[in-house]
């Protein structure tokens, strides 16, 4: 089974897009200047998607856990395609990929080519129209609100083919 990988993140700022509001009213979005993040990492394979939140960086040991877990749901062998970003390459992740007898195997995407993951555009729809100008009240809620908009995007399957058509893989 072929399964893409990327991180990301959010924060308690919105992202900011365009929106509507009565004519001659001004929309407002209030929110405090908090900055903190939280990580996303997630894995997409043609019929959906998995994923997981974390506090702070998505560093190597969280993806070598992330790996774990994937093998454990799906029970076969993957093929795991992703960029070359540090924790991916790490010596933590290689000795874990070796230790798996094959059952799975790596496969990194060329240099800027983001385009060609399609987890990129669940991000995009994720920040751009799930979360778009959401202002979360505290760190609690924007963990809440985030994994309810990535379980919708798991229960409707026109969001993970569009996510496919737009990286032109599907």
């Amino acid at each position: 089974m072929i399964v893409f990988i990327d991180e990301s993140g959010v924060s308690e700022r919105p992202t900011r897009v365009k929106t509507w509001a009565p004519r001659g009213e001004t929309p407002i979005l209030q929110f405090h200047f908090k900055w903190h993040q939280l990580s996303l990492i997630a894995g997409m394979h043609w019929r959906g998607v998995c994923f997981r939140l974390h506090d702070g960086a998505i560093a190597k040991e969280r993806v070598r856990d992330f790996l774990k877990a994937l093998l454990a749901h799906f029970h076969r062998p993957l093929l795991i395609i992703w960029d070359n970003n540090q924790p991916h390459r790490s010596r933590l992740v290689r000795d874990y990929v070796a230790s798996t007898n094959g059952r799975l195997q790596l496969h990194f995407l060329p240099g800027y080519a983001p385009e060609l993951n399609p987890v990129e555009f669940l991000w995009s729809w994720l920040k751009r129209h799930a979360l778009a100008n959401y202002c979360a009240d505290n760190f609690h809620d924007l963990r809440h609100t985030t994994r309810g908009k990535l379980k919708s995007a798991q229960r409707r399957s026109a969001i993970i083919a569009s996510c496919w058509h737009q990286a032109n893989l599907f």
